[in-house]
C-alpha cells in the first residue's frame, strides 16, 4: 500500500488547515459502522477512530476560513439547504485501496448533487482554491500510514471476507457540516465552524 498522507501531503501539506465540508455521522451511527472492524488496524494502517469518522463532500484545497467572507458563504449554503430533503446513506462494501480501507455509500446521486451545488457555491466566493470533490459517498475506516509498503493488502481483504455477519450501518443525512480541517502527517483532526441543517424552514 502506499501513506496515504504522503500521497495528500504533496497538494495538503500537514499542518495546513483547508476548509471542508462534511457529513458526520453521530457517535452512535460511527460506532456501529466500524464496530465490524475492530482489529484493522496493523502496522502501516492507522485505524480511524469513531470520533474522526467522516464523509467529505468538498475539501477546498489551500482555502481556509480567514480567505473568505464565512457568513455570507453560510447565508448562501443555508438557502440551498432548506430545498435539500434529509435521507439516509447505508454504508456497506468494505475495500482496500491503494492508500487505505474504505466503506461506500449510496444512493449516489443526491450526494452529487449537494458536492456540485457546494463545489458551485464555493466558487461563487470568488476566492482562489482547487476543487476536491467527492465523487462517491465513502468514509475510510483506516488510511495508510508509515510502514505502509510492508502491509500485506491480500491479507487485509482476506480478514475482511472472514467477518461472518453482515456489514451494514446507517447515516440519516440531516445536516452538513463546514470544518476547518489538517493532518499531522499520521492523523487527521478538524475545527467544526459551521453545521447547516437540511430542509429547514426560514
Amino acid at each position: 500500500m502506499e501513506n496515504f498522507f504522503e500521497r495528500v501531503g504533496r497538494f495538503w501539506p500537514a499542518g495546513r488547515r483547508d476548509l471542508h465540508w462534511h457529513i458526520l455521522p453521530t457517535p452512535r451511527e460511527a460506532s456501529a459502522l466500524v464496530a465490524p472492524y475492530q482489529g484493522l488496524a496493523r502496522p502501516g494502517l492507522q485505524s480511524v477512530p469513531v470520533q474522526g469518522m467522516h464523509c467529505t463532500l468538498l475539501h477546498t484545497v489551500g482555502l481556509s476560513s480567514t480567505d473568505i467572507d464565512t457568513e455570507a458563504l453560510l447565508k448562501d449554503v443555508r438557502t440551498y439547504a432548506r430545498t435539500v430533503r434529509p435521507f439516509t446513506l447505508t454504508f456497506d462494501r468494505p475495500s482496500v485501496g491503494n492508500v487505505g480501507v474504505e466503506i461506500s455509500g449510496w444512493p449516489g446521486p443526491l450526494f452529487a448533487k449537494i458536492v456540485d451545488t457546494l463545489t458551485q457555491t464555493m466558487t461563487r466566493t470568488g476566492a482562489a482554491f482547487r476543487a476536491a470533490p467527492s465523487r462517491y459517498p465513502h468514509m475510510s475506516l483506516a488510511y495508510a500510514s508509515e510502514g505502509a509498503d510492508d502491509v500485506d493488502a491480500v491479507a487485509l481483504r482476506a480478514a475482511l471476507a472472514a467477518i461472518a455477519h453482515p456489514l451494514s450501518g446507517t447515516v440519516l443525512v440531516d445536516r452538513i457540516h463546514l470544518v476547518e480541517q489538517w493532518h499531522d502527517g499520521a492523523h487527521i483532526t478538524w475545527h467544526p465552524i459551521a453545521e447547516v441543517p437540511l430542509g429547514v424552514s426560514a
